[in-house]
Order: structure tokens, then C-alpha cells, then sequence
């Protein structure tokens, strides 16, 4: 026996009633997005759609301003990275090696980025006053030290509002893994959060018809509608492009970006058949779709014991997917639009610990970057022979946020406004790090 249309919008209504319960609201009052993919995206793409043929000529076009941030969490050892001592008190069992920018030597686990030091660049001067996991990984992401109750965004949140299409097809932030958030910025700037990279995202077969689908978003819509008028406008807005942003990402065949099915056998073998290499490489692929900011994690470089045995071990999954990801967007043209960091929370103490390890240390450590106008072939600043202190051209974390906005061409004193209507910089201190582009 058939039903009415009457029932049909009922049952509908109801399910999507379900569907608002099951989502919950954050603590800002505002859909999770994560959570919302997990329980309505299911419901919103059609086969035929994710079958769709590959990315197009235009698609492969150069685009604007990107950044990819490769995040070592944990604190990578400087000595054990782009500042090695060897033959020092300090500098352990590690040597240095030659690279392709003369007088630049870097550790010798770093043999793939040795090649390609001319379109990279380290900073061997920064300096921070954090040395606590959790703050420090805060302030490397947001530019400022954890304070109060406000809570800052962090770059990518960042990037993705002032660079990002509001109708992006993709989402305008995406990272591998957890990351620091959005803060005041909210869930419109929040990161789409890959745990499988490789693979297209979970829970995006179609159950229902296309139809049937469409009804299910207009009456969410007329929803949303009714909300607003109850006095909820900003809640309502925010869930409605929630909706809007994740129908169009999982109709789109620009999600192809995320499958790397297609890619061939030698190209993910050079990136690295792990997790990390997997997500470079889609993180390349991002780009190429037109998202400004991606995040890729690899975890592992809090080394207080047994560090000669685990950095060889992470540099053996970095290296040569970092230099394979930078390799690509040089050939593909789009090395001299996309900014490349390469970074963790702090370095590590130049003593060695009595565990063959070392232990947090703030006060100097070093960042590598390349592309979006930074001349590689240089390195920025020094410690001392031992180093265990900057010696010259320290750089703060503002500074190194400041650096950012230059290569990324964000004016550094545009304004976000908070929730409360408070105006707040991008970055409000510190200076470029200007030696870098010239």
C-alpha cells in the first residue's frame, strides 16, 4: 500500500529530527563536523557520483596560495635534524652530511632532503619559552601561548578562512590526524580530520535515493528556517553551511582527491607505503584541488631514551616522502605557490640524558621551509658550537608566524573578531623573517 506525501515529509521530518538529536550541539552551540559526516553523509552521495571520472585539465591547474604543514609531534631533536654537532659534547652519536646548498650540512638520516637543501630553507635559531607538550604544540600552531579563557585559532583555521572559498567543494582545512582547532574562529574554520589518508572519507555510501536525499536537505533547510526564527539565527546559519558544505564535498568528484588509488605503483612507493607518506602525498593532491591548507602528523619524537635508535626510524618515513612531496610540487608548478613546513613543538636538550635520550628544550631549535617566495639553499640564524644557546638571528614564534603571513601574502594585522566582538590580529607581535625571501 502506498503512502501519502504527507506521511513520506512525516517520516522524513522525523528522521531528520533523529539525525539533529543524534549529532548533539558542541560547546559552542554548533554541529560537530566530524560527527555530522559520521551520521548524515551516508545519506548524501550518489554512486554514480564517486565513480566519476578523475580530477580535470582545470583541476590540474596551478592554484592560489597553499600551505602544508608537516607536524613532528613530540619535539624533534635539532641535533638529530637540521643542526647536527658532531664531534661536540653534545652532538652524540650523529654525524652531518653534506647537502646540495654549499655549506649547509644537516644529520645524516636526512639523505633525500640533503638533495634538495636549494629549495629549502632552515631556521636554526628558534626560540620559545614553552616546554610542556600541550602549550607548546598550542603556541606552534596558533602563534601565541595558551592564557585565559580565549582560545586562539590555529594557522591552518586561519589560512582556511582568509584563503579559503566559502563554497569550496573540499573543505578548506583538512589534516591527518587530531590537531589543534579553531577556536573563537568556529566550526566553519575547523579542520576536516583524515584518519585513513589514502582512502576516501568514511561513511559517504548512498543508502537512500538522490530523491529522496534532496527532500531530506530541504526539509533540514525548513528546519534550520524555523530555528532561526526562534531567535537562534547564528546557530542556524552555522548548522545550514554545515549541511551545505558537506553535501557539496561528497557530490563532488573533486573528493577523488582523497583515493589515491589512481596514483601509481612508483609514485606511492616513493612517498612510502605508510600512513604519513600516504597522507603527503594527499595532501598534494589537496593542493591540486584547491585546498589552502593541509596538515600531515607523524608522531613519535619525544625521544628521553634510546634516541639514536628511534630518529633514524622516523626520518626513514619523513625523508623521503617530504622530499617526494616537495619534488612534486616543484614538477608540477606549484612549489612557488605553496608554503612547505616542516616543524614540532620544541627541539631537544643538547645533553645527552643518562636513557640515551634527551629531554624538552625550548630555549633553540629548528624549523625547515620551502616554496611560496623562500629562497632555499640557506640557513637562517645559529647556535652555539654546542647548542645550547642562539648565537645569532633569534627567531620567536611570533616572528616565525609573521614569516607565514609574508610567504602566504596574509596581512598580519587583519582582524578576527571574536564571538564577544573583540577585534584580534593574525599575529600582534614579532617581525618577519625577511633574510628568507631575499
Amino acid at each position: 500500500m502506498m503512502r501519502s506525501n504527507c506521511s513520506v515529509e512525516a517520516e522524513e521530518k522525523t528522521m531528520n529530527n533523529q539525525i539533529l538529536l543524534q549529532l548533539g550541539m558542541t560547546h559552542d552551540g554548533l554541529v560537530d563536523r566530524r560527527r555530522f559526516l559520521q551520521v548524515t553523509g551516508a545519506g548524501l552521495a550518489a554512486a554514480g557520483w564517486l565513480n566519476a571520472v578523475g580530477l580535470s585539465a582545470d583541476d590540474l591547474k596551478k592554484r592560489n596560495a597553499a600551505c602544508i604543514l608537516v607536524w613532528l609531534g613530540g619535539g624533534p631533536s635539532q641535533f638529530e635534524t637540521w643542526d647536527p654537532k658532531p664531534g661536540t659534547d653534545n652532538g652524540g652519536k650523529t654525524k652531518a652530511i653534506a647537502t646540495a646548498a654549499p655549506g649547509i650540512k644537516v644529520a645524516e638520516h636526512w639523505p633525500k632532503m640533503a638533495e634538495l637543501m636549494k629549495d629549502c630553507a632552515i631556521i636554526r635559531s628558534m626560540t620559545s619559552k614553552e616546554g610542556n607538550h600541550e602549550r607548546a604544540t598550542y603556541q606552534l600552531h596558533t602563534g601565541r601561548a595558551p592564557s585565559g579563557a580565549l582560545k586562539y585559532p590555529s594557522i591552518g583555521s586561519v589560512v582556511a578562512q582568509e584563503l579559503g572559498e566559502p563554497a569550496a567543494e573540499l573543505p578548506n582545512f583538512v589534516s591527518v590526524g587530531e590537531t589543534v582547532g579553531p577556536g573563537f574562529l568556529g566550526i566553519h574554520a575547523a579542520p576536516f580530520v583524515v584518519n585513513s589518508p589514502g582512502e576516501l572519507p568514511a561513511n559517504i555510501a548512498m543508502t537512500v535515493s538522490k530523491e529522496r536525499m534532496a527532500r531530506r536537505l530541504a526539509l533540514l533547510k525548513d528546519q534550520n528556517a524555523e530555528l532561526s526564527q526562534a531567535g537562534a539565527g547564528e546557530i542556524a546559519a552555522s548548522q545550514q553551511g554545515l549541511y551545505d558544505q558537506a553535501a557539496r564535498m561528497v557530490l563532488s568528484p573533486k573528493l577523488k582527491s582523497f583515493d589515491l588509488k589512481n596514483e601509481s605503483d612508483k609514485n606511492r612507493d616513493a612517498y612510502g607505503r605508510n600512513s604519513f607518506g600516504q597522507g603527503l602525498l594527499m595532501a598534494r593532491r589537496l593542493v591540486e584541488s584547491g585546498v589552502p591548507f593541509i596538515e600531515v602528523r607523524k608522531g613519535g619524537w619525544d625521544n628521553h631514551g634510546d634516541i639514536f635508535k628511534a630518529v633514524p626510524q622516523n626520518a626513514g618515513q619523513v625523508d623521503p616522502a617530504l622530499a617526494q612531496l616537495i619534488r612534486d610540487l616543484k614538477s608540477r608548478g606549484l612549489l612557488e605557490t605553496t608554503l612547505v613546513i616542516c616543524m614540532g613543538e620544541f627541539g631537544r636538550t643538547p645533553k645527552v640524558n643518562n636513557k640515551a635520550g634527551r629531554d624538552h628544550y625550548p630555549k633553540a631549535f629548528s624549523a625547515l621551509v620551502a616554496g611560496s617566495g623562500i629562497k632555499g639553499g640557506r640557513a637562517i640564524g645559529k647556535t652555539n658550537d654546542n647548542g645550547t644557546e642562539v648565537a645569532d638571528r633569534p627567531v620567536s614564534v611570533p616572528d616565525l608566524f609573521q614569516t607565514f603571513c609574508k610567504a602566504l601574502k596574509l596581512n598580519p594585522a587583519t582582524e578576527m573578531v571574536t564571538p564577544q566582538g573583540r577585534p584580534i590580529k593574525i599575529v600582534d607581535e614579532g617581525k618577519p623573517v625577511n633574510e628568507l625571501f631575499a
